[in-house]
């Protein structure tokens, strides 16, 4: 089945190049931004949307990205804002967008409708922080069934077989925590990085998409140098803290986000 994230990565690859992989959390400061911001993130270069969905206990997320997920839920922002959201952003392109999400917002929407409600609305995968694809099968295939990616998440200390399987359960492509721990800025990426992101890449041909801490152009670069996407996050985020109320936020993290993408497509 066509997926408009597994595309991607091969429209890149052909062009040989890196995906710029940006994570926003829907709904900070509004949902009206969020649409804006996509649609501008688009036009600066990144190649995937990891759209947050607001959660009151984001136990994978650094303080930046809980303190999005309070302002957005501060907002009003719901699953069905943030599906209406998407529909009024596929008006306007065709950005791959993946949810970054955990288990209880899915199950309260209920899993069947959610994944035919994401489908009709626009969204093409889902992430799922704190549910391991074993746990949950008919959860997964009825995602999968409508047609939407789902990416599965590898650390530094998952053993071999392990990543093995979750690089055969992970559609469109396969998260790479390249640190222990939460979201949020690091000083620098780990010394073992290439031989981490080589080890996941023997297990599989899913693409590695490596995230986690990556807050500079140098970084980027580094990180696209290893794996096929570079993800960054809370960098942005924060961004959009210091300057949520600003006129010229769409402006800012626009700018910013053209930076870091050349940075990993020039990698």
């Amino acid at each position: 089945m066509s997926n408009r994230i597994r595309n991607k990565f091969k429209q890149l690859k052909k062009k040989d190049k890196k995906a710029f992989v940006v994570y926003i959390c829907a709904g900070d400061p509004d949902l009206d931004k969020t649409v804006e911001l996509v649609l501008a993130l688009d036009k600066a270069g990144a190649d995937i949307i990891e759209l947050g969905v607001p959660y009151s206990d984001p136990m994978a997320d650094g303080p930046v990205n809980q303190a999005a997920c309070e302002r957005a839920l501060a907002s009003g922002t719901t699953m069905i804002g943030v599906l209406d959201a998407v529909k009024r952003i596929r008006e306007k392109t065709k950005i791959p967008i993946l949810f970054f999400t955990y288990l209880n917002p899915i199950m309260a929407y209920g899993h069947e409708q959610f994944a035919s409600d994401a489908v009709a609305a626009g969204v093409d995968g889902v992430l799922l922080l704190d549910l391991p694809p074993e746990e949950d099968k008919p959860l997964f295939q009825a995602l999968r069934k409508g047609g939407l990616a789902t990416v599965c998440l590898s650390a530094p200390n998952t053993l071999a077989e392990r990543k093995q399987f979750l690089a055969k359960h992970s559609r469109g492509f396969l998260y790479y925590v390249c640190r222990l721990g939460v979201t949020g800025e690091r000083k620098t990426l780990p010394e073992d990085l290439d031989q981490q992101v080589a080890a996941l890449k023997q297990a599989n041909d899913v693409p590695v998409c490596i995230g986690f801490g990556i807050s500079t152009p140098e970084q980027a670069a580094q990180a696209a140098e290893y794996g096929d996407g570079v993800i960054v996050g809370s960098h942005l985020v924060n961004l959009i803290k210091e300057h949520g109320q600003d006129e010229s936020l769409v402006s800012i993290i626009a700018d910013r986000a053209q930076v870091l993408a050349t940075a990993v497509h020039e990698a």
